[in-house]
């Protein structure tokens, strides 16, 4: 039986960040739990704890509280996508950093922002991230499949059970464009869908999309997950709507929009059954 969507979960098995917090939000149906959290822009302390942690300066608007988290109790499996994880897959190496004129301005603005001039080092400053989000290490893994998210399905006007969309970080470049990521999650009677989108915005440079879903279809205990990589240089997207009538700017500061116009780049597919 499915719990109702705004209970929140007890505090004997919830760690708050404060004594003010709100409680992370779940949902639980068909053997599967989803639970998230929003919670406030990280203060001064806990940002220079994570720094050190990661090694590279954090983004502009860090929700280092949030996270979206499926799990799987009888099977042992679960997902969890935070911003931590996702930044600390950012380049550090700096050899995957876009060496444009924006670089010098974005890290003297860091610099003057937050004080830390000891940790800013070459790293790839856009935050472009690979993240497909972290498993539960002792629960079953993915392995390599061919078989599509079913996306005929998901067009369907199932009713929503439950839906969230969270925020884990966002950065504007130096005010040179965007950098942000997010997930949103939506169940249904007989399905889950969980986009994790990093969108990249960096004018006149490059448009970048990294999108991971994850899919269960609930009757038969399968997770499909899917990894999408986009990119196009801004210019070439920008001639693309030279002939529209749409406000360009509007249309590529939208992923949305934007994600219909990006060859893709690098696509996997994986999937793991919980019913063996």
């Amino acid at each position: 039986m499915a719990l109702n969507g705004h209970q929140t979960a007890s505090t004997s098995d919830t760690k708050f960040p404060s004594p003010s917090a709100a409680a992370p939000r779940w949902f639980a149906t068909e053997g599967f739990r989803v639970t998230t959290q929003k919670l406030p822009i990280l203060k001064a302390g806990p940002i220079e704890e994570m720094t050190e942690k990661l090694g590279i300066a954090p983004p502009e608007m860090i929700f280092g509280d949030n996270f979206v988290s499926i799990e799987h109790p009888s099977s042992g499996w679960g997902i969890k996508f935070d911003a931590f994880g996702a930044l600390d897959r950012v380049d550090k190496t700096g050899e995957k950093r876009l060496k444009v004129a924006y670089s010098k301005e974005w890290q003297q603005s860091r610099e003057d922002t937050h004080d830390i001039k000891e940790v800013v080092k070459p790293f790839d400053w856009s935050y472009t991230t690979d993240y497909k989000g972290e498993l539960a290490p002792q629960g079953p893994q993915f392995q390599a499949s061919t078989e599509p998210i079913p996306l005929e399905l998901l067009k369907r006007p199932d009713p929503i059970l439950f839906f969230d969309d969270v925020i884990l970080y966002e950065d504007e470049l130096a005010d040179n464009g965007i950098t942000m990521l997010s997930c949103k999650i939506r169940v249904m009677p007989a399905r889950l869908l969980l986009l994790c989108r990093f969108f990249m915005r960096l004018d006149n440079v490059m448009l970048r999309l990294r999108d991971t879903r994850v899919y269960i279809d609930f009757e038969k205990k399968e997770v499909t997950r899917e990894y999408v990589a986009k990119e196009e240089g801004y210019d070439k997207v920008r001639d693309q709507l030279a002939g529209r009538r749409d406000d360009v700017a509007a249309v590529l500061r939208d992923p949305n929009q934007v994600a219909n116009l990006l060859p893709v780049v690098e696509k996997t597919l994986e999937q793991v059954d919980l019913a063996k």
